[in-house]
């Protein structure tokens, strides 16, 4: 949070904006963020959830990306979207055991550029949703140093960390585990959903939301 009220996600902005040439990332970055008074049953927000063939955004690559808009605290299933990239990483066994992607798949997929810019052109304007915002907030800002030079700020909600504090706050111990994705759905009486899909996740993220701030007062500064 330091470094957000030192520089501030609109100076960032405004400022990166005037050095990138037109084009996607010029196009979300002259889109304003939402205010930081924003309450959520006003906000804008994109979950998005990323497969990759590892961890390490710096030689691992994007695998797919999928992305569902909420708006009003109305999850939009007409605004899904879901893509396979073809990258030239060769997939191991083991990758696809968890993702479910095979080689042919990915090489008929998009190209990564052509992924970004609809992923950009879907966030311009709003809060990007994430379920461990570390994969998703690394591997978009390599893609962009990749494709554009530079890497852009990013106003991320994480429903990960929501939990964490949750649970920091209760000054009980509690195992890592519980901060999955799919034991916090349990935990909040949510189905069971088809776990590494980006899209899947996607949506799966976006209701986990819903039920963890059950209230649209909420502030979008007391989320972030």
């Amino acid at each position: 949070m330091f470094l957000n009220s030192l520089f501030g996600y609109e100076a960032r902005r405004k400022r990166l904006l005037k050095k990138v040439p037109s084009g996607a990332l010029h196009d979300f970055l002259s889109v304003p963020f939402p205010s930081e008074a924003t309450s959520l049953s006003e906000l804008p927000i994109l979950s998005v959830d990323f497969e990759t063939t590892g961890l390490n955004a710096m030689s691992d690559k994007l695998l797919s990306v999928g992305f569902v808009s909420i708006d009003k605290r109305q999850i939009k299933l007409g605004s899904c979207y879901h893509q396979i990239i073809n990258t030239e990483h060769r997939l191991d066994a083991d990758n696809v055991i968890i993702h479910h992607i095979t080689d042919q798949q990915k090489s008929q997929g998009k190209s990564l550029q052509v992924v970004v810019e609809a992923l950009l052109k879907a966030l311009a304007g709003k809060v990007m949703l994430v379920h461990f915002a570390r994969i998703e907030k690394q591997f978009l800002r390599q893609a962009c140093l990749e494709l554009y030079g530079v890497s852009p700020p990013l106003m991320i909600l994480d429903t990960l960390a929501m939990a964490k504090r949750k649970l920091d706050r209760s000054d009980i111990s509690y195992d890592p585990q519980e901060l999955r994705l799919s034991a916090l759905r349990h935990k909040h009486n949510l189905p069971n959903h088809f776990a590494h899909n980006a899209l899947s996740d996607a949506i799966a993220t976006a209701e986990l939301l819903l039920v963890q701030q059950k209230t649209g007062a909420t502030k979008l500064k007391d989320l972030l």
